[in-house]
């Protein structure tokens, strides 16, 4: 009997989770596209944890830099993210990917930062030493 009534449960969780709650609006985003917006404004968040004034002293506001940038507006970007975000599945697939993309890209500038630091190194080392002329 608990088995019958578990199995219902999860039966029905699984139909819920993959039914459309919202329709789809006319001006959807493309998924991809979510995905290129959200990478975006991860790396804009990002930036301004780590210093806060500088989107404000280039006079950056970091939705309508999105918006222009994507030639989107307000309420189709809400309505794309409402939609996508009332299909669980779909949503999470899209943050895996983004999750996916920024790990990509993390590694990506640390590579690109060790080769800098590597590139010093080497340029600091072939150096010659300067000999001391009082020594002579």
């Amino acid at each position: 009997m608990k088995r019958t009534v578990y199995f219902i449960v999860m039966l029905l969780l699984g139909v819920g989770c993959n039914e459309k709650v919202i329709e789809k609006p006319e001006n959807l985003i493309p998924k991809e596209k979510m995905i290129d917006i959200y990478f975006d404004l991860s790396l804009i968040n990002s930036g301004k944890a780590i210093d806060p004034k500088a989107l404000e002293d280039n006079n950056i506001e970091p939705m309508s830099f999105i918006y222009e940038k994507y030639a989107i507006d307000s309420a189709q970007f809400v309505s794309s993210d409402l939609y996508y975000a009332a299909i669980p599945l779909e949503y999470e697939a899209i943050y895996k990917t983004l999750e996916t993309r920024l790990e990509e890209h993390r590694t990506r500038i640390v590579e690109e930062r060790q080769r800098v630091s590597d590139s010093a190194r080497s340029k600091r080392d072939k150096r010659p030493v300067p000999t001391d002329s009082i020594r002579n």
